[in-house]
């Protein structure tokens, strides 16, 4: 039996003993199998099996995944996930300075808390203090203290930012050539609704992490990942954003074996043909072609603290400076900073990070991320496919932009190699004198022969002049011994300005001193005599220079204006209205433009009597005329004749001069000197004495006419619709009164008491009747006086008329006296505005009124106000003095004697008293 079993296993696969019945292994698991070694023993025949026990798969799907995470189910996908514990904090070198303020807020708190003492005052002393210091060291950083704080440990990386600013976020890997790098991490998100493919360089976030991410440095297979995700978003029509953060592509001998050089020039290529709009933001550190390799978009941007270097600045100084050390400055040199690189026009805009870096708020920073992809990709999105390949094209073929042949600026030939410094050729003053002679005869020919402003290359002149100056200057420093100091103060100024810090007031001072120094040195050097006489010829060729550009561009403007004009003209439109207004002015005869306008004036005042007429007739109310535009009008046809009229006469120049005078004093608000005045009245009596004779004296009188018939319609209107409206104030008042409830209530039962008596007439009321009708009047009276009043409207106290009784002959020889005495106040006053005094007062005040016109200005309006009140102060002065006021007084002591007697004959008191007769003194008499 053995030896059959023998012959059996004899020529049989192992599978097939595994799987036989008869060979007693039928329902023996592989697991007993795996712990046991088997063994079949033949003659010629053994099989031996041993199963390892592998790692178990790090699965990232969790056992109950939660749908509503943010990003989407599929985030639980991602191996990126938050660190279990907090990552400790790195303090760089330059920031120890507020370990100790730090240090001693902490103490402080901790005292506190033992305590129990209150020590906020304290705390926030320190606080404020602190965050000072913090302000001031992050705004003035140097270029390699942005180089550490964009390598911080710390710091936000590609997928940090990516969960902060999408609302779903699908990670999509590999290069379909059988690899995929960690390095660069794509995939498609969406921003605000908007799909974006999002391609970047991804750093660990701790040593395990870096050494899984290779630092941050990609190999080809991470570059071609990235190519082929922008040829897929390029398909869909995905706009691409790139975010860089890395020290440079990964160096070793297996990734140049596999084309690293190739690969980055393929993505070069590639992303000048892509379709959609393209969007890279530095991060961090942008080292290089491995940085470059995706950030070939239409616009780059910069956080803040992020560098964007060819090479790193230890790297550089290695080769410039044989020693790492050398980095500050090399830092400094290569221009890699964020706002430097925007000089430059490489960088398109800075996304603001807040103090401490990104890392001390890495929230905040992603949202400023967000924002700018908004602003940019709204921007971009406007563009075509063809203006998206010319702006990237452009974008790039603009950097390190230059031109040969022009002169190198003088600020820049002191930081220059002597080599490249180009010498000017020297000129002799004599050559630079006969060039501008003859041009200068050339000048003058071209403006006798021609109208236009010549063409004269008076540039290259002006360039050579400009350089003789500065060398004249320059030569005259060094007589002075000034060269060393104005070197060393050239050099403070341009580190300052390197630095983009403004300029120190002790550094203002050196220059102030030195410049004084020099200002006052100069008359003394050698070359003094020469300096200033190229500096004159330099400007006067400079004034040619610019006369002629004005008269080029007035010729051009006129010849522009003109072609304008034609077109006008001969539009269809015009053409029509020109042959309508043509046939008007035939129609009434006029031979000159003044007759036209006199004309139109006369057909304009007559349309406008007609409708004043034809309102009038049907209307008892003032008619309302838009008189003011043609009173305007007719005042300046009045202001244009008295000028044609000066313009007769020759006193054209005297008045002008004369009014420069008065303008000049009134400026500095001075009263006018006697001797201008005589001169005023002189050539004011010299006018009115040749007025008569101008030819156009007619039709100045003519329109003074029309313009004083017209004024007084217009004050007539105005004067209509003020009683109108006074009118109907007093009416809706005295309804207001009479509806009050209370006087209707008196009304109705003085009505129900007069009904109840029978009367028909004044004389059946008895007395008591009669006198609570007297009452019930005044009452009504005092209330709508009193209402009139609060609503702005004074009452004017008239005399009563006088009663036609037995007194009249003594009413009529108080009314004569009254008379006499206004004639006397009226001749008084005349004379006194006729005396010297009062008359220039007078004159001052009309030259004010008129110097003011239609728009006075405050000043005005207080300078014609005081010249009111000193005249008013003049006249009653002149009054008091006068003998007039003894016939006042003994007026009123006579009429105050007769009152008594005039009260006896008329006890209703109707006769005049004081007040009246003050009133009836002073009608139209004022001195305003």
């Amino acid at each position: 039996m053995a030896a059959s079993a023998a012959a059996s296993l004899t020529g049989a696969s192992a599978s097939d003993l595994l799987r036989s019945s008869t060979s007693g292994f039928s329902g023996v698991p592989l697991r007993t199998l795996g712990r046991a070694r088997l063994a079949l023993k033949t003659r010629d025949f053994a099989v031996s099996c041993k199963l390892r026990k592998v790692k178990k798969h790090e699965y990232p799907w969790p056992d109950n995944p939660d749908p509503n995470v943010k990003g989407g189910v599929l985030s639980h996908l991602s191996p990126f996930k938050p660190l279990k514990e907090k990552p400790k904090p790195v303090t760089l070198e330059f920031e120890k300075p507020l370990l100790d303020l730090q240090k001693k807020i902490i103490d402080v708190r901790k005292m506190a808390n033992e305590t129990g003492l209150d020590f906020s005052d304290q705390i926030l002393l320190l606080e404020s203090k602190y965050q000072q210091a913090l302000k001031d060291l992050y705004t003035h950083l140097t270029p390699i203290q942005r180089v550490n704080i964009a390598r911080h440990p710390n710091r936000p990386t590609f997928l940090d930012h990516i969960f902060n600013i999408t609302e779903k976020f699908v990670e999509l890997h590999g290069d379909r050539e059988g690899y995929d790098d960690p390095a660069i991490v794509t995939g498609i998100g969406t921003i605000d609704g908007r799909r974006y493919m999002f391609i970047g360089h991804q750093k660990g976030r701790n040593t395990k992490e870096n050494i899984q991410r290779n630092f941050g440095m990609p190999t080809p297979h991470g570059y071609r990942k990235a190519l082929r995700l922008m040829e897929y978003a390029d398909h869909h029509g995905f706009p691409i954003v790139t975010f860089i953060d890395t020290p440079g592509a990964y160096a070793d001998l297996k990734s140049e074996e596999l084309g690293q050089g190739e690969a980055i020039a393929h993505n070069l290529r590639s992303m000048f043909g892509l379709k959609v709009p393209v969007l890279s933001i530095v991060i961090g550190e942008g080292g290089s072609g491995g940085a470059l390799a995706i950030a070939c978009a239409n616009k780059l941007l910069m956080l803040e603290n992020a560098v964007f270097y060819v090479a790193s600045p230890e790297a550089c100084a290695a080769i410039l400076w044989k020693s790492a050390k050398a980095a500050p400055k090399a830092a400094e040199k290569l221009k890699i900073t964020a706002t430097e690189l925007c000089k430059l026009e490489i960088a398109d805009g800075v996304i603001p990070e807040p103090l401490g870096g990104a890392h001390a708020d890495s929230a905040w920073t992603s949202q400023q991320i967000k924002n700018a992809i908004n602003e940019s990709m709204d921007e971009l999105s406007k563009l075509s496919t063809e203006e998206l390949l010319k702006h990237r094209h452009d974008k790039f073929r603009k950097i390190g932009g230059f031109q040969e042949g022009i002169p190198i600026d003088p600020k820049r030939k002191f930081s220059m190699k002597k080599k490249d410094i180009p010498i000017p050729k020297k000129i002799s003053d004599a050559e630079i004198e006969a060039e501008i002679q003859k041009l200068k005869q050339q000048i003058l020919e071209a403006k006798g022969s021609s109208p236009e402003p010549p063409k004269h290359d008076l540039g290259d002149m002006i360039k050579k002049l400009k350089r003789e100056v500065d060398h004249e200057y320059f030569e005259a420093v060094k007589a002075m011994g000034l060269t060393d100091r104005f070197s060393k103060l050239r050099e403070e100024v341009t580190k300052a300005n390197s630095r983009n810090q403004s300029i120190d007031p002790s550094l203002k001072d050196k220059i102030e001193k030195l410049e004084a120094e020099f200002d006052q040195g100069l008359p003394a050097a050698p070359n003094y005599d020469k300096l200033q006489k190229k500096l004159g010829m330099l400007k006067e060729l400079s004034e040619v220079k610019h006369l002629s550009e004005t008269n080029e561009e007035a010729v051009r403007l006129k010849q522009k204006m003109q072609t304008v004009l034609d077109d006008v003209l001969n539009s269809p439109r015009i053409k029509e209205k020109y042959e309508t207004l043509k046939g008007e002015i035939e129609s009434i005869g006029a031979s000159s433009p003044s007759d036209l306008d006199d004309a139109e004036i006369e057909a304009e005042i007559q349309k406008l009597k007609q409708q004043i007429l034809e309102a009038k007739g049907s209307s008892p109310e003032p008619p309302k005329h838009d008189l003011a535009d043609m009173i305007k009008k007719l005042k300046r046809e009045v202001d244009h004749e008295y000028f044609e009229a000066v313009k007769a006469m020759g006193l054209a120049d005297r008045f002008s001069k004369l009014r420069e005078e008065v303008t000049k004093a009134n400026s500095r608000n001075q009263s006018i000197d006697p001797s201008l005045k005589d001169k005023i009245e002189k050539l004011e009596a010299e006018f009115d004495q040749g007025l008569p004779a101008a030819p156009n004296y007619d039709k100045l009188q003519k329109k003074l006419g029309m313009l004083k018939e017209l004024s007084e319609v217009k004050h007539l209107s105005e004067t209509n619709e003020e009683v109108v409206r006074l009118k109907q104030e007093m009416q809706t008042v005295l309804d207001d009164v009479l509806n009050s409830p209370r006087i209707k209530e008196k009304y109705e039962t003085l009505k129900g008491e007069i009904e109840s008596i029978g009367a028909s007439s004044p004389s059946d009321l008895d007395d008591e009747l009669k006198k609570k009708i007297i009452e019930f009047r005044e009452e009504v009276g005092l209330q709508v006086a009193n209402d009139l009043k609060t609503a702005g409207i004074d009452l004017t106290p008239l005399r009563a008329k006088p009663r036609e009784n037995s007194d009249e002959s003594s009413l009529s020889e108080y009314e004569s006296k009254v008379e006499e005495l206004k004639k006397d106040i009226e001749k008084e006053i005349e004379y006194s505005v006729n005396s010297s005094d009062i008359k220039s007062k007078i004159e001052a005040l009309n030259l004010e009124v008129a110097k003011a016109a239609d728009t006075p200005d405050v000043d005005s309006k207080n300078r014609i106000a005081a010249l009111v009140q000193q005249i008013k102060q003049s006249l009653v002065e002149t009054l008091d003095s006068s003998s007039l006021k003894d016939k006042y007084e003994n007026l009123v002591s006579k009429v105050s004697s007769e009152n008594g007697s005039l009260k006896k004959a008329d006890p209703t008191g109707e006769s005049p008293n004081n007040d009246d007769l003050k009133v009836e003194v002073a009608t139209n008499h004022t001195f305003s």
